[in-house]
């Protein structure tokens, strides 16, 4: 396969990825927002889309429609909405001809909704939870096309290389800023409500319910997202993936380059695999976190070196 194609397959799923984990927490933080009991903030989703820009917080005032319409609308955020389904749709036209039809649609539904000129007049004056389930089925019509219609060959796999990458990604970051906030407010350690937004953005309070009886508790929502390998959006069921689809690309004519990186992949997952909550606690959350997150992006840089001819 081209690398140019690889690429395009590879960064037209890290986009869709993307998009997806925004709406899901904008939509969880908007119901946040309403319901909130005590003074409630936005910057932690900003922190971790957006990085820590003091003039771009003054600018939002912390306003919940402000937010929404700056994440999924303003062509200035690199990581809006707007933004993420134009390049995934790019890097699809670049590879039309390796992609059924039936995914090239769902992607271009998903781009006209999202470009719609009713969007932002339903995000600032009506009730924009309505607006986000829209463009999340879409993702999620998206994510089923690609699997029932999808050739099982190379292009699926570095598109899930992708998808699972950037999953991964999410979740360290997600998981570092919310737990960076009860060191600033220790409150929220003992705050239920807190960690039960933080897994319905994550899509994990169900599976959460069932699989810790003892209530809502800061140590178990980190050993969930981290190392429960049954939820599919924790750090160890996509690096998992990230192994079991990288093993597809093993040929002949690349087993130098293979082996550096599936050596990369296998040194992560052991890390975390062999980790348990005690000994991150040991560790320290965010030296643990930090230490994937450096992972995850090697991983990432060594793709681009081998596969992407540094596109």
């Amino acid at each position: 396969m081209l690398s140019r194609v690889a690429a395009s397959f590879y960064w037209l799923s890290r986009y869709i990825e993307r998009s997806d984990g925004i709406l899901r927490m904008m939509k969880i933080n908007y119901n946040s927002s309403q319901d909130a009991v005590r003074e409630f903030t936005w910057e932690p989703v900003i922190r971790i889309y957006s990085g820590v820009d003091q003039e771009l917080m003054r600018t939002l005032d912390n306003d919940s429609r402000s937010v929404l319409t700056y994440m999924v609308n303003d062509k200035s955020n690199p990581n809006s909405i707007i933004n993420m389904i134009t390049l995934a749709r790019e890097n699809a036209r670049s590879v039309q001809e390796h992609i059924t039809r039936d995914l090239w649609q769902c992607l271009n539904e998903y781009y006209h909704c999202v470009k719609d000129d009713g969007l932002v007049p339903r995000l600032q004056n009506e009730d924009p939870i309505t607006a986000l389930d829209t463009l999340i089925r879409q993702i999620m019509l998206y994510y089923g096309t690609a699997e029932v219609t999808m050739e099982r060959g190379q292009g699926r796999s570095f598109m899930n290389i992708g998808k699972y990458l950037e999953r991964s990604i999410q979740a360290v970051d997600l998981l570092d800023v919310k737990f960076g906030s009860v060191t600033d407010n220790p409150d929220l350690l003992t705050d239920t409500t807190y960690w039960k937004h933080l897994l319905q953005s994550i899509g994990g309070y169900e599976l959460y319910l069932k699989t810790y009886r003892d209530g809502i508790e800061a140590q178990s929502v980190m050993e969930l997202i981290i190392l429960n390998t049954d939820f599919p959006r924790s750090v160890i069921y996509s690096v998992n993936n990230i192994h079991r689809y990288y093993e597809r690309l093993k040929n002949e004519s690349n087993l130098s380059s293979y082996r550096d990186i599936a050596f990369q992949i296998g040194k992560l997952q052991s890390y975390i695999q062999y980790s348990s909550a005690e000994s991150i606690r040991q560790i320290g959350l965010h030296k643990f976190l930090t230490q994937i997150k450096h992972d995850l992006f090697a991983i990432g840089i060594s793709l681009n070196e081998h596969y992407f001819a540094n596109s």
